[in-house]
């Protein structure tokens, strides 16, 4: 069975610094590490919708801005009877070894709101700086699954110097 996740990059300016809102993974019989949010699509699930759920019930927080959403095409086929979703994603990765199949998609999104002290499956909901992140990567405490698309998202953003 292979896993199809959603994962959200939220970011916001503060103090003309761009955060990246991350949270503690605790999911009983997993490593605590820190991570992106974002989780499981359910079947038949809008991708644009899962990522909407996954930040609200991982940090509280309601996404108001979901780059690229306003250039999505969906189609339906009456015929036989199914629709299609396409829209362009920032990143997006597929488990190639490991103890899990999973594939999965990373949208760079804004939201509002107050933050959980505790999430589903989260702790420790705050918005981290590029250094903050770095020496979590660094010291080995960030999500292997996410890493790649944090140093990617920090790169495109003219942070190469920074990225461990």
């Amino acid at each position: 069975m292979i896993h199809v996740n959603a994962r959200a990059i939220v970011i916001q300016k503060m103090n003309s610094e761009t955060q990246i809102l991350i949270q503690k993974r605790n999911k009983p019989g997993e490593p605590e590490c820190y991570e992106l949010p974002g989780g499981r699509i359910n079947e038949y699930e809008l991708i644009t919708d899962a990522i909407k759920r996954e930040v609200y019930e991982k940090t509280g927080l309601e996404v108001v801005e979901i780059e690229n959403q306003d250039s999505q095409i969906v189609t339906y086929n009456h015929k036989d009877s199914f629709s299609i979703q396409c829209i362009r994603p920032f990143a997006s990765y597929q488990t190639i070894q490991g103890p899990v199949d999973s594939f999965g998609v990373y949208f760079v999104c804004r939201a509002k709101g107050k933050l959980l002290a505790q999430g589903d499956d989260s702790l420790d909901v705050h918005w981290a700086s590029y250094d903050e992140i770095n020496t979590l990567i660094k010291d080995k405490n960030f999500s292997e699954i996410d890493k790649p698309a944090v140093i990617l998202y920090m790169q495109e953003n003219g942070l190469e110097h920074k990225v461990l």
